[in-house]
């Protein structure tokens, strides 16, 4: 065993042999993994070796399909098997919101080049003569859908790492992480090894592996059982494979397992495993048989599988596999530890196993993914390092009531609009209880509680899920009536805030940022670039004075932008500090915003003394409050922050001062569709790290010929001069009952040319709005287009002028 080496993977398991194995694909073979007792030992022997690409996020699922793909390409390499059986999928619809959300992913489908479709009753039965169709509408088929042999593909995986110059070491186990100058050092019962990257992919002992190096890492692993039949006529006899099938109404996936079948179920009986940790013993075991917990999807299994009730079990598997609370993956490097990678909680890993290998790799040796993987960063769930304070919400309770949850929804349809239940409300600000008694209907982000409307007296306080305009759609057009007509009052507690201080913050500001950084007393809109030039930032810079700076972006993004000033932070001369939920407050828009705020202050705020896009401390009330005039509303409007404590003293006075002015509260759906009037785009929807800024609009807020040369400039000067083949387009929809969320295609002359990236309606304009992209080529002021809604073509018209303000008289004036 060699005591330096440039990578280090802890975890013998499908992941850790794919990270491996795309390190060496991509250039690097000084690599090593480590495994505590054989390959295969933790999650990955027992699996049911299952794969599909169907994934409501469209970069998973396309990291699912190269994942699929690439096994041919391991057997040619290796000259292994690895057992495929590529028998396509079934994935049934029992009820109409069950066909939509299939409707809706076969769409995404359609751009992504995946050759899905939706199948009737009696295509199934053809597909599928063991399947009862009783009360089925539909489904969706997938050709690419199979299962594989584990084991197999695994030391695939191995092999072709090591033919490339991997070393793998067994029956080693890890005993401490330490960081040190080299990068990590890292102590095993077989000797100390020093290396300069260290990758987590400990499976059901991450959690372990984690606290090593002083990390909370958000999963937790869960029992899962599924059962093998004896063999069975219906199967045997037949002259080719069976296809998978999904019977989410039932909670279990079907496939044939030579002459017999396999059936597991994600049960609503579900238990953690292991909540104290994962036994460091625990290897090639099962757990006990748990049936009890299975036995009313067994009983609704026979009448979907009548065959299933002559079929006699041969075994029975029950074992642990882990989960993060959304069910994705944590990829990516650990933000406030240096070259400290997560490759964890891979449930799917033989769907999935392959893109995070490839991602993490790319990630490692190119400086980022070449896709998007949000849906998938470890830092979607903020500060793990347990010794931090800033930016910390995730916990093992929350983790724990968020994986179960997740577990029990594993086949349940992802509503755009639908808010999960448990572990809520978790974090709170001091404005919750003042929401919650006008009406407040709660949405959830980051673990903070956020108003997504207010229900008046009698209507639900409950949003109904649903593909379709939901029971808040009266409610939303109240409160953008309010906003327009009069004056409304926002929280602004959901953004991410930043505070950069020192005699270089300018200039340090000025290369991490592609925009201009702001005079005092100013602030400006920029994009954050990578080294490629894509989008990983959409900033509000204000300048306090010329040492102190605030940064406002999405506050979901927490730990994705601290992870990246860090990493570029000077040892000197700049401070940055998270202060996202000690700096909050409210916004307040519409016509007589202006009114309200003067009511409120002595200050002037006449448009002649306070500009758009002016900042000022000012005495709001009896707070000092950091008021900036901008509005993501797209109407005159102002942004008020004061300190957390001061919050609900803020709200007493401009409360009282806007009684006869016709304030109204309003929440986020409201938000979502003021903004579509002016088609401002929105994070990881419009602006994302797939996207460049010329395609985006981001290019007017791009200093291109400033002096400094910041991050991704020159890429984004190429990328300027060549031109972008694809824009951000508004369209008009005629759309009936359902609008634009995200990904559905866009239609001309019968071939797909693009893709929506979000919409919603106009209760403004009264018109169904999409944002999505099309090739320069087509776009001309009478473009008309199709974007497919819910498996229907609905016409839609280029729109070339905002809804509303289109000169922005009144946001500027």
């Amino acid at each position: 065993m060699k005591s330096h080496t440039q990578v280090l993977v802890i975890g013998g398991g499908v992941v850790g042999c794919s990270v491996l194995y795309h390190l060496t694909k991509l250039g690097w073979n000084d690599v090593m993994l480590i495994e505590r007792s054989e390959l295969t030992s933790g999650s990955t022997w027992h699996a049911a070796g299952g794969f599909h690409t169907l994934n409501a996020d469209t970069n998973m699922a396309a990291l699912q399909g190269y994942t699929i793909r690439l096994y041919r390409e391991l057997e040619a390499l290796t000259g292994m098997s690895c057992g495929l059986h590529h028998v396509g999928g079934v994935t049934l619809a029992d009820t109409p919101e069950r066909l939509d959300f299939l409707k809706a992913e076969r769409a995404k489908h359609r751009y992504m080049g995946l050759e899905t479709e939706i199948v009737g009753p009696e295509e199934i039965k053809k597909l599928s003569p063991i399947t009862s169709v009783d009360g089925i509408l539909g489904a969706l088929y997938d050709p690419l859908d199979g299962h594989l042999d584990p084991s197999g593909t695994t030391h695939a995986y191995a092999k072709a790492a090591r033919m490339a110059g991997a070393e793998i070491v067994l029956r080693n186990p890890v005993l401490a992480t330490r960081p040190c100058a080299e990068g990590w050092e890292v102590v095993t019962q077989n000797g100390t090894i020093i290396a300069e990257h260290l990758v987590n992919a400990g499976g059901l002992w991450a959690r372990e592996v984690g606290a090593m190096a002083g990390l909370m890492l958000p999963l937790h692993p869960m029992e899962h059982q599924y059962l093998v039949t004896e063999e069975t006529p219906e199967v045997y006899e037949r002259d080719q494979e069976l296809p998978h099938v999904m019977d989410p109404a039932g909670e279990s996936y079907l496939r044939q397992e030579g002459r017999g079948l396999c059936i597991g179920f994600y049960e609503q009986r579900c238990d953690p495993w292991a909540v104290d940790g994962t036994p460091q013993n625990f290897g090639h075991e099962l757990l006990e048989n748990q049936l009890d917990r299975i036995s009313d999807s067994v009983e609704f299994a026979y009448r979907r599988f009548p065959v299933l009730e002559r079929a006699g079990i041969k075994s029975i598997i029950n074992g642990p596999f882990t989960f993060a609370p959304d069910g994705n993956p944590l990829v990516g490097p650990v933000p406030g530890l240096r070259n400290y990678w997560s490759a964890c909680a891979v449930m799917a890993g033989f769907s999935q196993g392959g893109g995070v290998g490839l991602s993490l790799a790319q990630w490692m040796i190119e400086g980022e993914p070449e896709r998007d993987v949000f849906a998938m960063d470890v830092a979607r769930f903020g500060e793990l390092r347990t010794d931090r304070d800033a930016g910390r919400w995730i916990t093992t309770g929350y983790t724990r009531a968020k994986v179960r949850e997740n577990y029990q929804r594993r086949f349940s349809i992802g509503f755009p609009n639908e808010e999960l239940p448990v572990a809520r409300p978790f974090q709170t600000t001091p404005a919750y209880d003042i929401w919650d008694k006008q009406g407040a209907v709660f949405g959830a982000a980051y673990g903070m509680e956020a108003v997504n409307y207010f229900a008046d007296e009698g209507e639900p306080r409950y949003e109904t899920p649903s593909f379709r305009r939901s029971n808040a759609f009266a409610a939303t057009a109240r409160e953008v009536k309010a906003v327009r007509e009069a004056v409304g009052i926002n929280e602004i507690h959901n953004f991410g805030k930043y505070l950069v201080t020192g005699p270089d913050a300018r200039a340090w500001l000025d290369t991490i940022m592609a925009g201009r950084i702001p005079h005092p007393g100013r602030l400006t809109l920029t994009p954050m670039l990578s080294p490629k030039g894509r989008l990983i930032g959409d900033f509000t810079v204000t300048c306090l004075d010329e040492h102190r700076f605030q940064l406002t972006a999405s506050y979901g993004a927490q730990a994705f932008h601290m992870r990246w000033f860090e990493q570029h932070l000077p040892k000197t001369g700049v401070t940055i500090e998270n202060v996202s939920t000690r700096r909050i407050g409210f916004q307040i828009a519409g016509p007589r915003a202006r009114d309200l705020l003067a009511r409120s202050t002595r200050a002037d705020v006449s448009a002649e003394a306070f500009r758009f896009m002016d900042a000022k401390v000012i005495a709001v009330g009896m707070q000092d409050a950091l008021v900036q005039r901008v509005s993501y509303t797209g109407d005159l409007g102002y942004e008020i922050y004061v300190s957390a404590d001061a919050q609900r003293q803020l709200y007493q006075t401009l409360e009282e001062a806007g009684r006869d002015l016709g304030l109204k509260p309003f929440g986020m759906r409201a938000m979502m569709s003021l903004r579509l009037d002016k088609f401002f785009g929105s994070w990881l929807r419009e602006f994302g790290p797939d996207y460049m800024p010329a395609e985006t609009g981001m290019d007017r807020f791009t200093a291109y010929n400033k002096a400094s040369n910041f991050i991704g400039k020159a890429a984004a000067l190429q990328d300027k001069a060549a031109g972008p083949k694809r824009k951000i387009c508004a369209f008009e929809v005629d759309a009936l009952d359902a609008d634009v969320v995200a990904y559905e295609p866009i239609y001309i002359d019968d071939a797909v040319v693009g893709f929506c990236t979000s919409g919603g309606y106009s209760h403004y304009a009264g018109k169904s709005i999409a944002l999505g992209f099309v090739p320069v080529d087509f776009i001309r002021d009478d473009l008309e287009v199709e974007i497919e809604i819910l498996g229907e073509r609905r016409k839609a018209r280029l729109l070339t002028q905002p809804l509303f303000d289109a000169d922005g008289a009144r946001m500027r004036g």
